[in-house]
């Protein structure tokens, strides 16, 4: 199922989407685009429109909050798994009621981005999960 998935990767670390890209480029997932904050991702997706998008949460800037509303508002229908370090219930409430598909916590193990990519692209639809 993964070789035939495209992505966009964001991230404002510029190792971490490396990193991350080239991870799942391994596994066959095709990255089509990599950017650094909220407003590159919906820049790319609206270009692009991806299988799935793996955004970060906390940027400067444009955050993951707006490139999230920003895709949904594009594509209610689009696969945003958002990768974040901050565990606050208001952070996981706003994640919920902007409709991430997924959410996975750093640090994260690759295996688990992995399962919860595949969950996520097997179009069953997740509310945030603890990865």
């Amino acid at each position: 199922m993964e070789e035939h998935l495209r992505a966009i990767v964001i991230d404002d670390d510029n190792d971490t989407v490396s990193f991350f890209s080239e991870y799942l480029e391994i596994m066959g997932i095709q990255v089509v685009g990599r950017g650094y904050d909220g407003k590159n991702a919906c820049d790319l997706y609206a270009r692009l429109r991806p299988d799935v998008v793996f955004m970060d949460v906390m940027m400067p800037c444009y955050d993951g909050f707006y490139g999230l509303e920003g895709i949904k508002k594009l594509d209610g229908d689009a696969k945003v798994i958002m990768v974040t370090a901050d565990l606050t219930a208001e952070t996981e409430d706003k994640l919920e009621r902007l409709e991430a598909s997924a959410v996975v916590f750093k640090p994260f193990k690759m295996e688990k981005v992995m399962e919860t990519m595949r969950n996520v692209c097997s179009l069953r639809r997740l509310k945030v999960t603890h990865v």
